[in-house]
């Protein structure tokens, strides 16, 4: 294992396509949801301990050898947003085709050959966690910084919010981001053996909602 290649994996220069979405922080905005620091960070908050969480386990137990494709099925049944959906699958797409770059594999060729439209983001992040030598809590890491990183990053561009503040945000959330990868793990390193089932569904039915009315504006800054 080398520590360095999470921090390749987890940076928000490595060409996942991340950068092109909000994460829902768009929609927020216009609706009045996020207005600066303050609810930009309650966003993140419930993003984190419900998208989060869940794209969180499912990286993990996707890094921890469960199978790929049950695990994507189970994301589906997690994402009710046809909209949310098809995000995911793309933003996996984009995701897998940086990762056989970077850390060629025969698990990443074999994902990309069963899923040609893209597998869910987390089940990649597990997969790449996986070929570039690193674990379970690694991949989930992965996954909840993003769920929170992107927001952030989003507001910054759509409320010219002091890019400083963005980053306390962050900081602020750390112990948080902790606490979820740790519930993460421990739900995605059993799959393997116990199923799918054990990992959780918690939900975020404005983020669902939110997604659908986002999707059908005719002009965007982000893709979701």
């Amino acid at each position: 294992m080398t520590r360095a290649a999470l921090l390749v994996l987890a940076d928000g220069r490595f060409p996942a396509g991340g950068h092109a979405h909000s994460g829902g922080a768009e929609e927020a905005v216009k609706a009045g949801r996020i207005t600066g620091a303050a609810s930009l960070e309650a966003f993140c908050r419930g993003r984190l301990h419900t998208a989060g969480l869940v794209a969180a386990a499912l990286a993990a137990a996707a890094a921890a050898g469960a199978d790929p494709a049950r695990l994507d099925t189970a994301a589906d049944a997690r994402t009710p947003s046809p909209a949310l959906r098809l995000v995911a699958r793309r933003l996996g797409r984009q995701l897998l085709r940086a990762a056989r770059t970077a850390w060629p594999s025969a698990e990443l060729d074999a994902l990309a050959q069963e899923f040609p439209k893209g597998a869910h983001q987390p089940v990649v992040w597990g997969l790449t966690a996986r070929a570039a030598g690193l674990g379970a809590t690694d991949a989930a890491y992965c996954a909840v910084y993003e769920s929170v990183s992107g927001p952030a990053t989003a507001v910054v561009r759509l409320l010219s919010l002091d890019p400083f503040q963005a980053t306390a945000v962050l900081a602020r959330l750390a112990p948080e981001l902790d606490l979820v990868v740790d519930r993460a793990v421990a739900c995605g390193t059993a799959a393997p053996t116990e199923g799918v089932d054990v990992l959780p569904s918690a939900s975020a039915p404005l983020l669902e909602i939110g997604a659908e009315v986002h999707a059908a504006w005719p002009m965007r800054l982000f893709a979701s």
